[in-house]
């Protein structure tokens, strides 16, 4: 009986968060009260879920509401993602009884994500095979019963509103939902619903993985010996030639830049030590013999520590070229990725020499990225990039390329501050102009986002009482444009282009004619001027 009144609890709670979302989300604005949306949430599965009471689940919700606090400060889909996958751990963590490793887990959510759609069926199913208690109806049974009346009541109404104008307008003042709210809704329980009664087969998703690992060929040890040896003398090319140019700084060959050689390199070199370290995660297993092997454990030690060295020549590539050219979100996200590849390396030798199992490494390297990807959820990318690049552009005495002002504006109300900043520093009379309408153009876009509640963002209310208090009372203005112009992404004006010239009257069907006619009879001159020999002698005479 508990259990059916938990049920029945559920759907109540489901419809809050339903209605919630539908007020909240629908007019497409996004700001802070999306992470008051998160925490509700947590607080409705706190109260219709007991079973979430435990310490494992709690930890679980603790570390979700610390995402919707994120959200509530400036709600990205990165956030998001790491709230609904705290928000899915603890809503399956009754079943489960404690975190295993980051692999299952990561199945497991996958599994969540996709039962979405059907565990609403699932269980309105099952609601309709009860059977009734004490002359009770079951809920098809009263689907059956309501069908009649409902349909005949709905008839009778639509033949009354056709005779009778006071109805007929009555109802045309009732707001029906549009088939875009219909499916919103829809969408919305399908990602509700799953955490406040999670499928069975999420739970039960692993017992389709092997209960051992998978068996791998083991290699002879004069081969690993033999490619252990080739791979270090490769690796040490390619080092030598990187500590040669990127590193001691000498001349590259004739036609090669410093910014080629880098941007080349980067990306390549980090697939190399990917590849790198999962040889040594297949073929050098704890336990096994090549991996006992003294010879075989002192290479794998110096090719893991060279794979190191190409990451962070990896990585000096790309400081390199960002410093030739500009910083951007994308790169700075490169940069997190070759230094979590250093990290997994590491941790891959530290497990074969310590003989860590494979659950370890997984939960080690899944550590690791969760952290990256927290603090990638907190700060803004977009901001540290702005910043970086208004820094070191050469308008400013930089050693980069010029400042690439249609990326700022495409960076929206990240780059605010760091415009402002630029506005105030001593420029050319045009650049200055441009910079002051691609900051105006933020400015205005930001203080409109942020007079409406919908869209307001603690973030976006830091960034615009930093800016109004660097620009004063009355900000500057750039330039009035001349009638007819326009300004680019970068705050370039563009002027109208100058009227054609008025084009030739087409000729008439006469004209063309006589025109034709004339050109015949010249041709036919000249080719007989041409055909003619010059008279001499007597014929001349």
């Amino acid at each position: 009986m508990a259990h059916r009144y938990l049920f029945l609890l559920k759907i109540p709670a489901a419809i809050l968060l339903i209605v919630a979302a539908d007020q909240l989300l629908l007019n497409g604005e996004m700001g802070s009260w999306f992470g008051g949306l998160a925490l509700g949430w947590i607080g409705l599965l706190l109260a219709v879920r007991p079973a979430l009471r435990r310490p494992a689940s709690l930890i679980a919700l603790a570390i979700a509401a610390g995402f919707a606090l994120v959200l509530a400060y400036d709600p990205w889909p990165l956030g998001w993602a790491l709230f609904w996958s705290a928000l899915s751990i603890a809503a399956l963590m009754p079943r489960i009884g404690r975190f295993d490793d980051a692999g299952r887990w990561g199945l497991r959510l996958l599994a969540h994500g996709l039962s979405g759609p059907l565990t609403p069926l699932l269980d309105l199913a099952r609601l309709s095979r009860r059977r009734p208690q004490r002359g009770g109806r079951t809920p098809s049974n009263l689907l059956t019963l309501l069908v009649l009346p409902l349909a005949m009541t709905g008839l009778f109404v639509a033949l009354f509103a056709s005779a009778n104008p006071i109805i007929a307008e009555t109802l045309g003042q009732v707001r029906l939902p549009w088939f875009g709210e219909v499916v919103f809704w829809g969408m919305t329980l399908v990602v509700v619903w799953p955490s406040l009664r999670p499928s069975r087969w999420a739970t039960r998703v692993t017992t389709l993985l092997p209960r051992t690992g998978m068996p791998l060929p083991s290699l002879p040890v004069a081969s690993l010996l033999l490619s252990l040896m080739l791979f270090n003398l490769v690796f040490a090319v390619q080092n030598g030639l990187d500590l040669a140019f990127l590193w001691s700084g000498a001349a590259l060959p004739k036609g090669m830049t410093l910014a080629d050689y880098a941007h080349r390199g980067a990306y390549p070199l980090i697939a190399t030590a990917l590849l790198a370290g999962l040889f040594v995660l297949v073929a050098l297993r704890p336990g096994s013999a090549s991996a006992a092997n003294p010879a075989i454990r002192r290479l794998v030690v110096l090719w893991v520590a060279q794979n190191l060295l190409l990451v962070a020549s990896s990585i000096l590539r790309t400081l390199d070229y960002v410093e030739a050219y500009s910083l951007t979100a994308f790169r700075i996200a490169a940069l997190a990725w070759m230094g979590l590849v250093a990290i997994g390396l590491a941790l891959i030798c530290w497990r074969m020499l310590a003989g860590k199992s494979a659950a370890w490494l997984i939960n080690a390297n899944a550590l690791m990225a969760a952290l990256v990807l927290s603090t990638a959820s907190v700060v803004d990318l977009d901001a540290s990039a702005a910043a970086w690049n208004v820094r070191h552009a050469r308008e400013v005495g930089g050693r980069g390329v010029e400042l690439d002002l249609c990326y700022l504006s495409r960076s929206g109300s990240s780059s605010l501050v760091s415009l402002v900043e630029l506005e105030r520093r001593p420029l050319q009379p045009g650049f200055r102009d441009r910079v002051r309408f691609v900051r105006d153009l933020q400015f205005r876009m930001l203080a409109d986002a942020q007079a409406d509640w919908r869209s307001w963002t603690w973030r976006g209310a830091q960034r615009l009482a930093t800016a109004r208090h660097m620009l004063g009372a009355n900000p500057p203005k750039p330039a009035a444009l001349p009638p007819g112009a326009f300004r680019d992404c970068d705050g370039s004006i563009q002027l109208p282009a100058p009227p054609s010239a008025p084009e030739p009257a087409p000729a008439t069907a006469a004209n063309a004619a006589e025109a034709a006619a004339r050109a015949t009879e010249a041709a036919v001159a000249n080719a007989t001027a041409n055909a003619t020999p010059p008279l001499t002698g007597a014929a001349s005479r």
